[in-house]
This record gives structure tokens, sequence and C-alpha cells, in this order.
């Protein structure tokens, strides 16, 4: 990896918001912070007050959040950051007609340095330690190059943040193909629409050659392809291991991955089921290469929502990605196929079946629509 670039793994929402806040009090030039949640709650007014003094003291700052995600936050709650200077901005405001396509991505970026990426949402129910207490989840603060290409990024959503799309027909080439990090690896920028598939491309291609699987994801629907991948790997001599959540916030969600456990048990796939919290985080370890960020392995992030993903060829990275995967399947119940299927009543697999039917076919269908009427 470039030796400019170093990484710091944020291992609970404890870590990872005081890093957070450490970054913005310690900002010289600009910050730009992305949040698909933010909340009017402690945690929340400890950050905005943070970006407050930022700007007071000559920070640029510029803040981007999702205007369905954060439904409830009302716009004075940063009168007083913009009193500063500063500039916020609400993707995609509400309507009828595309309520449903979202900015789902988290990224704080600080005077094009340091940048902390991963799943927290800026939410009381992500702090503590995931284990006692917190959902969790799991993010990753970066310093050096890959910083800058994060700022152009966030630049790109910010211009699409009125969702005007015949200007993003202009840019979807700069938007989903950032240029390589040196030493390995890319910023990948997933969302609907004809070129914004980078996530989903990359990791097919990096699944067809490993021997090593570890998946960890809230919500978990991934497109078929994506599953022959996946089920091809133990045939082929790999190991897969995939870790769901056992306690989850979106019930239909879970219900439609569990509508596939029977299938890719058959495989030879392990799969395990996080116990003490709910389960939010979303690592994909491959060998030697690490995925983080954003997005699920679900169809809403691998095609609608704009998702935002590290793809990082680190041995080190992957080796201690590989170690915070096995410490998340300590507090993990594994899936025994016959003691699954014995588990199923009929009513429960209707409930699933139907779940499934809702995830993988009505909302892309309501999406595709959506997004048909934007050109």
């Amino acid at each position: 990896m470039n030796k400019a670039c170093s990484f710091e793994w944020l291992k609970t929402g404890d870590e990872a918001f005081a890093a957070m806040i450490a970054a913005i009090d310690a900002a010289q030039s600009s910050i730009r912070l992305e949040s698909y949640i933010f909340s009017a709650c402690k945690l929340g007014e400890d950050i905005r007050d943070a970006l407050e003094r930022a700007a007071a003291r000559g920070v640029e700052v510029r803040v981007l959040v999702d205007a369905f995600g954060s439904l409830y936050l009302s716009d004075a709650f940063w009168e007083n950051v913009r009193r500063r200077g500063g500039e916020v901005k609400w993707f995609n405001p509400i309507t009828l007609e595309r309520w449903g396509i979202r900015n789902h991505r988290k990224l704080l970026v600080c005077d094009e340095n340091v940048a902390i990426v991963g799943g927290y949402n800026i939410s009381s129910e992500y702090q503590g330690d995931g284990v006692t207490k917190g959902w969790r989840d799991l993010g990753l603060r970066v310093q050096g190059q890959i910083s800058v290409d994060l700022t152009d990024s966030f630049e790109m959503m910010c211009s699409l943040a009125d969702f005007k799309h015949r200007r993003f027909a202009r840019l979807r080439r700069s938007v989903a193909g950032l240029s390589p990090i040196a030493g390995g690896g890319q910023v990948l920028n997933n969302g609907p629409g004809r070129g914004m598939d980078a996530f989903k491309l990359n990791l097919r291609r990096e699944l067809k050659t490993a021997k090593s699987v570890q998946i960890a994801a809230a919500y978990f629907l991934p497109t078929w392809r994506i599953r022959r991948e996946l089920m091809r790997r133990p045939r082929e001599g790999g190991r897969v291991q995939i870790l769901l959540a056992g306690k989850s916030d979106v019930a239909l969600s879970q219900l439609a991955a569990q509508n596939l456990y029977s299938g890719m048990l058959r495989s030879g796939i392990e799969i395990y089921e996080y116990q003490p919290q709910v389960l939010h985080a979303k690592l994909v370890v491959l060998d030697d290469t690490v995925f983080l960020g954003s997005a699920n392995l679900d169809l809403r992030s691998l095609g609608i929502n704009y998702e935002l993903m590290l793809h990082l060829h680190n041995r080190q990275l992957a080796r201690e990605a590989g170690e915070i995967f096995g410490e998340m399947l300590q507090q993990s119940r594994r899936i025994n196929l016959e003691d699954w299927r014995r588990s199923r009543s009929f009513w429960q697999k209707l409930k699933e079946r139907f779940a499934y039917f809702m995830v993988a076919r009505v909302d892309p269908y309501v999406a595709r629509r959506q997004m048909a009427r934007l050109r």
C-alpha cells in the first residue's frame, strides 16, 4: 500500500465517534461530513457543536445529509452552523416520485488528509461496544492520498443532491470509477443508473479466485451472480463464512435473507448469526483484499442506494479485518442445516418467501420506475 496511507480500525461506536470529533476539532482548512441518518440526540448535538466550532475558527464546513434517513431532523438544527458560515445540504428532498432512492453513504473528510468511512450513522443506537451496548458496526480511519479521492467523491455527491439526473449522466464516469489508490485499491461509488455498479463488479471479480471469504452484512440479499460465486467457492476448495444479524432493525430484510439459508448451507457455506446486539457492520475479506464502507450485500445497496466502499489490497489490513471478523464470530451462533430445516414451520417459510418477494422483486421494481421517470 502507499506509504503515505495509514489505517486505524474503529471497532466500536464509542471509538468511531470519538475519532470523528477529534478529527473535526483538529481540522484547519476543510471538513466534509456525509451521513444517511443524523439524529438530534446528544451525540448529534456534540458533533454539530464541533462543526460549529470549526466554522467559527474559519474552517470550511460542508455537510450532506439524506432527507429520508434524517426525516425527523429539523433544518433549524443546523442554524448555528450556517450562521458561522457552514453549508448544509439535504440529499434528494422527498417527493412521491423519488422517495425510494437514497444516499446511504457515511463519510467524514478533514483537510483532505484524514477520513473516516464505515457503517456508523450519527445516532445514539450506535454508541457502545456492540456487545454489551449499542449496535455492532465497523469503521476505518484513513490518512493520506485516499482522503483526496474521498473528498472528490463527496463533492460529486453534493452536485447530485438536488437529484437532477440529467446532470448525473455527464458525471457517471468520474463518480463510479475514481482513480486507483497507489499500491492497490480503489474508492468505489455505487448507485442507480448506468456505470454506477463499481462495488458489485469488483466484488464479483475478486470472488472468482478467492480461497477465503468472510462477509459481515446487516442485510443480505445479493444478486444471483454473487450468490452463484459464493456457492461455487466451497465446491472448489474454498471456505465461505457469512455473518448476519441475529437481531435486526428491519425484520422484512432478515426474513428475506433467511429464505436463502437452506440453499447456501447445502453448498457448504457457513452461516452465523450475531447474538448480543443488532449487527450493522459491512465488511468483506477475500484473501488479502478488504471491502469496507456503507454498502450491505443486498439488492438495495447493490443497485438502488448511493453507497461508498473502500476496496483495499493490503495483507496486513486483511489480517486485522479477519481478526475482527473472528471476534464477532465468537459472539455468534452457527446455523446447522438439519436443525434449520427442522425449525422451519410452514408459516415461517411462507413469511420468508413473502419477505423475499417484497425485497427482491417489489422494492427494485418501484425504484426502477422512479428512475425511469427522472431520465
